[in-house]
């Protein structure tokens, strides 16, 4: 039989096609470069653990100071990635070493796509529980971390950001500042659009259908509104002038001032990513080290 000229000019097309798909393939399984930014005056950990929440092997970073003495007991801050990030991201994409070398334990845990939050559809999946109970443990079992509320902190970036400010919301005993860069705190409240079905699916297998207990119990805005102020961590907002995210965190700030818990809100020139984030998280810092020194003050006067 012979083969028509319209059908032997489709065949390469055909065989370019399943190359191009195969090398993406083979692409997608390539290993993420490692480039972490460290200096001299600390160093670093990556840790494998078995998290009882999550019932599965787990991995986070560590940087701590380079040297100590032995009898040295250093504040935690607790550091989640954002969405399609990964545990390395915060050493690969900040100057957030440099927060170490000034006497502070970074622990830095893989959080996958989960929100940090337990999951409403898969019982496996209690990424909240793994957070507050296991990697808080670890960590204080195998470095020199200070324990207690005064001596924990917790920050992060986009879901990051949002899993921060939720997770210090409603368990304000842990923490005594949260950190929320460019945080999605309105995904728990986001309406059905059909423009973003499949995210709309995966967010409702975490949170819930819309309108149920689970979407309120980790909805930042309604955690907000049940929080004792007086025993409340302090909050630090950040979000850039070109994000979407700006008025759902504008929004959350005004109802913890109206609500007396204490908070700041900063707009900065900038997008929804690392160069962003690395330049605010300095400032970020510099504001949990002043309401570090101003308990521990408050504390000698008592």
């Amino acid at each position: 039989m012979k083969t028509s000229a319209a059908w032997r000019s489709f065949i390469p097309v055909v065989a370019i096609a399943i190359a191009l798909s195969s090398g993406c393939k083979k692409e997608s399984k390539e290993v993420i470069t490692d480039h972490p930014r460290l200096s001299p005056q600390v160093k670093m950990q990556d840790v494998v653990f078995r998290s009882s929440a999550l019932q599965r092997d787990m991995e986070y970073r560590v940087i701590l100071p380079a040297t100590l003495p032995s009898d040295k007991k250093l504040p935690v801050i607790y550091l989640l990635h954002g969405g399609g990030g990964g545990f390395r991201d915060w050493s690969n994409y900040s100057d957030v070493a440099q927060i170490a070398e000034r006497g502070f334990i970074l622990a830095m845990p893989e959080g996958n796509s989960s929100y940090y939050t337990n999951s409403a559809e898969k019982p496996q999946d209690k990424y909240e529980d793994y957070i507050v109970q296991d990697l808080i443990l670890d960590v204080e079992k195998k470095f020199p971390a200070a324990v207690g509320r005064e001596n924990r902190a917790i920050a992060g970036v986009s879901m990051g950001g949002y899993g921060a400010i939720k997770i210090a919301l409603r368990h304000p005993e842990l923490f005594f500042f949260s950190g929320g860069l460019s945080p999605a705190v309105d995904v728990p409240t986001r309406p059905f659009s059909i423009k973003r079905i499949s995210q709309w699916r995966f967010h409702s297998s975490i949170f819930g259908p819309s309108g149920s207990a689970t979407r309120r119990e980790n909805d930042p805005f309604a955690l907000a509104r049940s929080v004792d102020p007086r025993n409340a961590p302090y909050f630090y907002f950040v979000c850039g002038d070109q994000e979407g995210l700006l008025p759902a965190d504008r929004n959350l700030t005004a109802l913890l001032t109206r609500q007396h818990i204490p908070s700041e809100f900063h707009v900065v020139s900038g997008g929804h990513n690392w160069t962003q984030w690395s330049a605010s998280a300095k400032d970020m810092f510099e504001s949990l080290e002043k309401n570090m020194q101003r308990k521990a003050l408050r504390s000698q006067n008592r």
